[in-house]
């Protein structure tokens, strides 16, 4: 009797341990990255390179920085410019894009999924009140995004953006090329579907090899031969040649004329179908209808916020279940003037920081205890913290805006100071025999801080300010 209670205690502890560690798991395909981990310091990273489109451009980071491979993820921005169409293509790896400006619609086509949409048009004569309907398209679901949304797209499946908007739509976007779905090498491989892209021997000498930057010439369908495309469709050679894009020059964000039109629902029919959703625990998503995006910018949304002094949202898998599938998640903080978050460290994910707007001051100390970067920030900027790297940020005088992409789909950060740091969730007693301090100032060092992540400006930066 006294062994079958050990066992069954054993047992219950072995699944405390299973799900109270699930929480903080770490992708175990990352671990190939860690002799690329090496940090010895850190610096702001611009984009190394500029693609140039008819309708827009890609910025592309470079893959061969210290930093980027630490975190085994590809960086890029897309600028579609109005009435412009980034090409259907996939890629070796799932990303996350953040939508920085503009609005647009989005398309995804996943294997084995009905085309749910379907337009039609009208006919029969002007008198009539109401004519008979002729179906003229079928096609999978498209999703709107606007500014402040985080969509993810998982690998290899196609995927298209088109900008519908009055303004430019510029997309952020970092793929995780260390993801295990990707089992090709660690580089970011496009495979465009349309066009012909390029990118250039030129470029090619200039910014290294093949095997070190993404390199690509044409869409898949030039590779085959014209007439096995003429027999796979059913058309003309004609068409078949169409498909291969030759003579294409126009990249690959390429501009489209009015007849751009398809069948979607309302705005407000998508954001009520998801508002649904997500009251039902999303248990009526399937892989067909799932969501794709959340959007991070809406003050209400906030997770954490302070007064005076900013707010952060977070988006993990809870929240968007289709992050269990790319194993990514985001954050999206707002400082206001001279405020700061709260020293911490990521227990379970690399985090990339994108700079969004406004400026600020940041310190990262790595496993050596010392800094591996203290300096400036400011927008159009990318930053690397390493998993377990300490860092703090501060905003300047017109405030710090950033968005961070995590390689864990339930990221978790542990904060040094504030009211759910490690240091006040110590008994008093190891603080003062840590650091040598007395009760009082334990007390003190524990207690003073009762926001939980966001400092706002203190008297102290008051009064330098006067």
């Amino acid at each position: 009797m006294a062994n079958s209670h050990v066992l069954a205690l054993n047992l219950l502890c072995l699944f405390v341990l299973t799900i109270g560690g699930s929480a903080f798991r770490q992708s175990p395909h990352r671990f190939s990255q860690l002799d690329q981990c090496r940090i010895q310091s850190l610096n702001p990273l611009e984009p190394n390179r500029r693609i140039q489109h008819e309708a827009g451009y890609t910025d592309v980071w470079d893959q061969t920085s210290d930093q980027i491979q630490c975190a085994g993820v590809a960086a890029s921005r897309h600028l579609i410019e109005q009435g412009g169409l980034l090409l259907p293509s996939f890629n070796n790896a799932p990303l996350l894009a953040y939508v920085v400006q503009g609005r647009g619609i989005v398309g995804t086509t996943l294997p084995g999924c009905a085309e749910t949409f379907q337009s039609s048009e009208q006919t029969g004569s002007a008198g009539e009140q109401f004519g008979s309907q002729r179906f003229r398209d079928q096609h999978q679901k498209i999703h709107r995004c606007r500014k402040g949304d985080i969509v993810a797209f998982q690998a290899g499946v196609a995927h298209w953006v088109h900008n519908d908007g009055n303004e430019d739509l510029e997309l952020m976007v970092v793929h995780d090329t260390s993801n295990a779905d990707n089992q090709l090498d660690q580089n970011l491989r496009r495979f465009f579907l349309a066009g012909s892209p390029q990118e250039t021997e030129r470029r090619q000498e200039k910014y290294g090899s093949d095997h070190d930057q993404e390199i690509f010439s044409g869409n898949l369908f030039q590779g085959f031969e014209t007439e096995v495309l003429a027999e796979s469709f059913n058309v003309d050679l004609e068409t078949a040649a169409r498909l291969q894009g030759q003579d294409d020059n126009r990249g690959f964000i390429v501009r489209v004329g009015k007849e751009f039109e398809m069948q979607r629902p309302s705005r407000f029919e998508e954001e009520r179908r998801e508002r649904s959703i997500r009251n039902n625990g999303g248990f009526e998503e399937t892989i067909c209808t799932m969501r794709i995006r959340e959007n991070l910018d809406d003050p209400e949304r906030a997770d954490q916020y302070t007064a005076k002094g900013g707010r952060i949202s977070t988006l993990n898998s809870n929240n968007l279940p289709i992050l269990t599938q790319i194993q990514l998640s985001a954050e999206r903080g707002v400082l206001y003037e001279n405020a700061m978050v709260a020293p911490q460290w990521s227990v379970n994910a690399h985090s990339i920081i994108y700079i969004l707007r406004g400026s600020g001051h940041i310190q990262v100390v790595g496993h050596s205890n010392r800094a591996v970067f203290n300096g400036e920030v400011r927008q159009g900027q990318l930053l690397v913290v390493p998993q377990n790297f300490a860092e703090v940020k501060q905003a300047g005088s017109q405030g710090l805006e950033w968005v961070s992409f995590k390689t864990n789909d339930k990221a978790v950060s542990s904060p040094l100071a504030g009211r759910t740091s490690v240091i006040r969730a110590m008994p008093e007693e190891v603080v003062m025999s840590a650091f040598r301090l007395s009760r009082d100032e334990a007390r003190r060092l524990k207690n003073n801080r009762q926001e939980v992540r966001i400092f706002p400006r203190s008297k102290r930066q008051e009064s330098e300010r006067f």
